[in-house]
């Protein structure tokens, strides 16, 4: 099996992407606080792994919708405290890379608030519990050193009478998160009867059938044709690509396409790049060339493509130079290509390597 192994840092240089809710024991009523990890070390904000995908889903769906973009989102349906996508891996593409779990309600009034609702037309009928492992897996984005979080003290004022106060808490760090897609599980729908790898009921299965996708008998199996399956994978980093999102915009106007990204295809899921950046005394992002030196000496064997680093001018650029050069050292060492460009470009060639014929194996 074949994954797309990456690590992503996010530069927050005024910021607030993820926030709590309520902040208890505040100067005022109308208070947020930040999500934050609270260690022996300090106080680590950070971006959960839902936050994140909710990002990327969100950009994938806005430039689908300006037609930059060939991706499908499943729609959401909603029964009392309870909300789900339609659960079609064979229709909808986000259902496919990010998965789902979907259990239909069988009371008598949930049956007929579908059957009266005009929403759910084209819905796909549900027969039994189904549930599908993200091929695309996320790590929580967390600062990379503890840092001292801000709680910034304001007033709407703009009316007759005393004014209210708010308060809202920000950062100042960088954010590490990792990623993970698994190459073969795109596009390949298991009907085994076990608790979750079932991602096709005998609705899902029979559509399955019309649509004469290939037939994986011995291991229960459904699978897209390579074409479309690329596709799918390609769109996925050319979202990410475009990465938009976060909270508190109107106020602090974070970026968060990662100016810092590295990735490869390798063999099975194991994470390698986990320590290819740390912090230094000052808590600032620091590329650890040592680190990646050992990586690519001790997993070699197991990586299948090039090094594919995104590394934005303007972000670390007083690292930059050194490590580049210490980076054609380790690629000519170990008979490696490794690939320096724009972050957005790092993705982007990710997708034409996957698009290329002579890498169908990543696939099987």
């Amino acid at each position: 099996m074949a994954f797309v192994t990456g690590l992503l840092l996010v530069d927050a240089p005024a910021s607030a992407l993820n926030n709590a809710g309520e902040k208890q024991g505040a100067r005022t009523e109308n208070a947020i606080e930040v999500k934050q990890i609270r260690a022996r070390d300090g106080v680590h904000p950070y971006v959960s792994a839902q936050a994140f995908r909710y990002w990327l889903r969100e950009t994938l769906a806005q430039l689908a919708s300006s037609n930059s973009l060939d991706w499908k989102s499943a729609p959401i349906f909603r029964e009392a405290k309870i909300a789900y996508t339609d659960a079609d891996p064979i229709k909808w593409y986000d259902d496919d890379l990010f998965g789902y779990m979907r259990a239909q309600s069988k009371r008598a009034e949930a049956q007929a608030r579908r059957e009266s609702d005009e929403g759910r037309v084209g819905e796909t009928p549900t027969s039994t519990e189904i549930t599908r492992v993200s091929p695309f897996r996320t790590s929580t984005l967390v600062s990379i050193a503890p840092v001292t979080v801000t709680e910034d003290f304001g007033v709407m004022a703009r009316h007759e009478g005393n004014p209210v106060p708010y308060e809202h808490d920000f950062y100042r760090t960088t954010l590490k998160g990792l990623f993970s897609l698994d190459l073969s599980a795109c596009g390949t729908f298991s009907y085994r009867d076990k608790t979750g790898f079932r991602n096709l009921d005998e609705n899902r299965a029979k559509e399955a059938q019309e649509a004469k996708l290939e037939h994986l008998e011995q291991q229960k199996c459904y699978r897209l044709p390579r074409a479309e399956r690329i596709s799918r994978i390609a769109a996925l980093f050319d979202g990410l690509a475009c990465l938009q999102g976060g909270a508190k915009l109107t106020l602090h106007y974070t970026d968060v396409m990662p100016p810092f990204v590295i990735m490869a295809v390798t063999k099975g899921g194991n994470h390698i790049f986990n320590y290819a950046v740390g912090a230094d005394s000052r808590g600032k992002a620091q590329f650890n060339t040592s680190a990646l030196r050992e990586v690519v000496g001790v997993y070699r064997d197991t990586i299948l493509s090039p090094i594919y680093i995104g590394w934005a001018a303007g972000y670390l650029d007083d690292q930059r130079e050194a490590a580049v050069r210490t980076l054609r050292e380790i690629g000519n060492d170990h008979s490696l290509e490794i690939k320096v460009d724009h972050p957005r470009r790092a993705f982007q060639k990710v997708a034409q390597a996957i698009r290329d014929e002579r890498n169908s194996s990543w696939l099987e």
